[in-house]
């Protein structure tokens, strides 16, 4: 039985206090932070890591910390409250900006550190609001010792330590010794992970009797105990001042250590828990990755043996991909990577690629009524049918934008409403209004009517991608028959292959649309056909969230719902598309639509069409446009909630 004991479960698992920044990292592998092009911007911190990754694995946790009144803050909360993770402890700086860190990855050891906190928000943090009430409410309260550094984060360390210790809340320490942020080292050094230094040493060791369970590197150790390269007495030291907690060493490849008693004479006789052997891309966030499935596994009643193997192979997957947070497995992952058929080499496994993609916490889109106007071509066809200038379009793009608000203010549809909107010069601005508002925003890549497949305005659909925003859904519009000519067939699968591995790698989700030509497809065989096509791309290896396909008959709903649990049971799921059909029959098709897998629709130029022509003769007024397609997208809302009324009645 282990000594560590939490309390019976509370309203949260865990609360972290500490740093808690935005992490832009370096997107150059192998580059001197100096050469560094571009950044991705993640959620940083030890802290935060710690929060994010605990969460992630299922467990209830909190952030005590602090953030400036900015974007920069809101990302940091925005992104551990679609973890899972209470942010109501996290103080806003009316005054001070949020903490800022940019790192590179130059080799597997080696990642360049500068941390921009002069003066921020996080090491502001107000110990006068730190509440006791909800500290009470924790089984177990994290602090990172980079928050004993300073006067003020070192008095709401201790503060919330006292909270902790009234109300029997466990206590952890993670030692994190950043010499840089004690202030000795430049601060261009701030990879350095160990510099001897007796104040620290002090400043520390008051700290210790606070805390049931300490975790860190042998250099962390060091520190904490104050006897420079000598585990064994550090450790001996830090036992004299904590004689009943529980100290973990993390080792490194090697695994760990978990002392809860008598030091040994050598570290290889402590209980030791061997580590993962992996291919590693760099070693940073390992160690909040380790700490992430301790905790978790530890807070879910999980004994040693089997808290750290769930650490040390959380710390294996994180060292073998870009960022800390975002790279946190998922229990889903861990399932897969315990499950044996893992491959040897974790950049390679693609099923943990899949995974990590698709079981991370992600908005539900359920019941998803979508105005789809990214077409081109078409409106370029009606302005021309009606006399009128083609550089009206991109104001008419933008007037039903306003009809699909109006029609989410009229049916209360904020959360399932969508569109689908190019980015070229008819769309761009309609598009960037829909952006940002919380709708699902979907935008194609496909050349208009290209068969065999063309990417619209670029050769290199991956480098394109890396300018869109990853709410951004790619949509791309396949004239695909699986018995198409076999070289046209091939040509057309090496083009969505393409883009399934852009879209890997730049986060977007793919929506894949599938139109079988006519010529190919028989009356009463569309079905079929369109079945037939997704199990293809299936077994290509394309898994897409989205699948948007033509009215199908019950069966091949069905047939398709099968389809999706045996390759994918991840898939976000099918929705409707109009291909101009007439309102009523598309309101009466969703009744053939029984399936769960089926989401929503996706319909354009039926609800646009005769409108917009109206539009450019002059016949109609701005407001009545919107009028009337507002009038149309609700029919077809009211049909498919109808829809799922009675699905739920029959249920």
């Amino acid at each position: 039985m282990s000594k560590l004991q939490f309390p019976a479960p509370r309203r949260h698992d865990l609360a972290c206090l500490g740093r808690l920044a935005v992490d832009l990292y370096a997107q150059q592998f192998g580059a001197r932070l100096e050469d560094a092009r571009s950044f991705a911007m993640y959620l940083g911190g030890s802290s935060a890591n710690l929060a994010f990754g605990v969460a992630r694995l299922g467990c209830k946790t909190a952030m005590i910390s602090r953030v400036g009144d900015e974007q920069l803050g809101r990302f940091l909360n925005e992104t551990l409250e679609r973890e899972g993770c209470d942010t109501s402890q996290v103080q806003v700086d009316p005054e001070r900006l949020t903490a800022l860190v940019l790192l590179g990855l130059k080799d597997r050891d080696t990642f360049p550190l500068l941390f921009v906190r002069e003066n921020c928000a996080d090491m502001a943090i107000d110990a006068e609001q730190i509440s006791e009430d909800f500290v009470a409410g924790c089984r177990a309260l994290a602090i990172t010792g980079t928050h004993l550094s300073t006067p003020t984060t070192r008095l709401a360390s201790l503060t919330a330590l006292a909270h902790a210790r009234r109300h029997g809340t466990t206590t952890v320490l993670d030692i994190d010794y950043r010499p840089v942020l004690w202030g000795l080292t430049p601060r261009g050094a701030g990879e350095n992970r160990y510099v001897p230094d007796a104040a620290v040493t002090a400043q520390l060791q008051q700290a210790l009797p606070w805390f049931d369970l300490l975790v860190g590197t042998e250099e962390e150790f060091f520190i904490a105990g104050g006897v420079a390269n000598d585990l064994i007495a550090s450790l001996r030291v830090v036992r004299a001042l904590c004689p009943d907690a529980t100290l973990v060493v993390k080792r490194g490849a090697l695994g760990c250590c978990v002392i809860e008693g008598e030091i040994p004479d050598d570290i290889d006789a402590a209980p030791t828990y061997r580590g993962e052997r992996v291919e590693v891309l760099n070693v940073l966030g390992a160690g909040d990755a380790f700490l992430s499935g301790l905790l978790a596994s530890l807070l879910q009643g999980k004994d040693w043996a089997e808290s750290t193997r769930v650490a040390n192979a959380c710390g294996a997957i994180v060292v073998s991909r870009h960022a800390c947070s975002a790279a946190m497995p998922t229990p889903a992952e861990l399932a897969h990577w315990f499950s044996g058929s893992r491959n040897p080499q974790v950049d390679a496994d693609l099923q943990l690629a899949h995974l990590h993609r698709v079981t991370a916490a992600r908005r539900d889109w359920n019941d998803l009524c979508v105005m789809a106007f990214d077409h081109r071509a078409q409106f370029y066809d009606i302005a021309r049918a009606a006399g009128a200038d083609e550089a009206r379009i991109p104001a008419l793009k933008r007037l039903l934008v306003q009809a699909a608000e109006q029609v989410e203010r009229s049916r209360q549809l904020q959360g399932h409403t969508g569109v689908l909107i190019d980015g070229g010069d008819y769309g761009r601005d309609a598009l960037a209004s829909a952006t940002g508002r919380g709708w699902w925003v979907g935008r194609p890549v496909e050349l208009p009517g290209s068969r065999p497949l063309r990417f619209d305005g670029t050769r290199s659909v991956g480098s394109a991608l890396t300018h869109w925003p990853t709410e951004q859904v790619v949509k791309c519009l396949v004239h695909y028959h699986p018995d198409d000519a076999v070289d046209l067939r091939l040509e057309q699968e090496q083009r969505v292959l393409e883009l399934w591995e852009a879209t890997r790698a730049s986060g977007n989700e793919l929506l894949l649309e599938i139109i079988p030509p006519k010529a190919l497809t028989p009356d009463g065989s569309s079905d079929a056909a369109v079945l037939r096509a997704v199990k293809r791309f299936y077994n290509l290896g394309v898994k897409p969230e989205w699948w948007k396909l033509a009215p199908m008959q019950p069966a091949g709903w069905r047939q398709l719902e099968a389809l999706l649990a045996e390759r994918d049971p991840y898939c976000r799921g099918a929705v409707i598309l109009g291909l101009n059909q007439p309102l009523q029959y598309l309101a009466d098709s969703f009744a053939d639509a029984s399936s769960p897998i089926v989401k929503g629709f996706m319909v354009g130029r039926t609800l646009w069409a005769d409108a917009s022509l109206k539009w450019f003769k002059g016949e109609l007024g701005d407001a009545e446009l919107i009028n009337e397609v507002a009038r149309n997208f609700a029919v077809l809302v009211d049909a498919w909630r109808n829809r799922h009324q009675a699905m739920r009645a029959a249920a």
